[in-house]
């Protein structure tokens, strides 16, 4: 299977702090059914970071995820991950596929605007993300994307489109149904008392 046609459903995102609790929660989030899980981390613990991320993406492959690394290329590199995903401030699509290959999956933040989208496609994204949706307690000071840009996005760009930002099971429907082929979510989760459950409610949005 091409690996794009998996950046479909849930997308969950960690949390910035990997325990022995939030691993669990991991897996649950994954036998719910999430389709791509992506590591997030701030830390400046570099030895850290891996060690997290080999627990994780051991997780991954357990349950036939994508694994995902935020922002760190040097790091999606030792842990042999699937891919990357890029902000603004971080290198190009263009530079991160030289470093990662043709089989590597790469996302690109597009936040409102379909011009940085645009240069995403051309560079070689894998899929574009647009946000954030909703306020987020995640990035409160983040830009606001409408949800009548990814109808917009959809109609000119044949990539998955991942929503993100202040979605949870009350609003996600409307972002289905607005165009978004994946929903990247962490409170939305994880922050459920009961997140299997709750990964397998965002799941049951995308069934055909």
């Amino acid at each position: 299977m091409n690996r794009r046609h998996k950046i479909k459903g849930l997308y969950a995102i960690t949390q910035n702090i990997v325990d022995d609790n939030h691993l669990e929660q991991v897996r649950r989030v994954l036998a719910g059914g999430a389709s791509v899980l992506q590591y997030r981390s701030k830390s400046p613990d570099n030895a850290l970071k891996y060690r997290q991320g080999k627990l994780l993406h051991a997780l991954c492959r357990e349950y036939d995820v994508l694994f995902i690394v935020n922002d760190d290329l040097d790091l999606a590199i030792k842990l042999k991950a699937d891919g990357v995903h890029l902000g603004r401030e971080d290198m190009t699509v263009r530079q991160a596929r030289v470093a990662l290959g043709s089989r590597a999956v790469i996302g690109a933040s597009c936040y409102d605007s379909l011009d940085i989208a645009r240069q995403a496609k051309q560079d070689g994204a894998d899929y574009l993300a647009f946000g954030a949706v909703y306020p987020s307690s995640t990035k409160p000071h983040a830009v606001l994307a409408p949800l009548s840009l990814f109808t917009r996005a959809r109609s000119e760009f044949e990539l998955p489109l991942v929503a993100i930002g202040g979605i949870n099971a009350a609003n996600a429907q409307a972002v289905v149904d607005a165009g978004a082929d994946a929903l990247a979510m962490i409170q939305g989760v994880f922050a459920s008392p009961d997140p299997y459950q709750a990964a397998l409610d965002i799941a049951r949005l995308f069934v055909d």
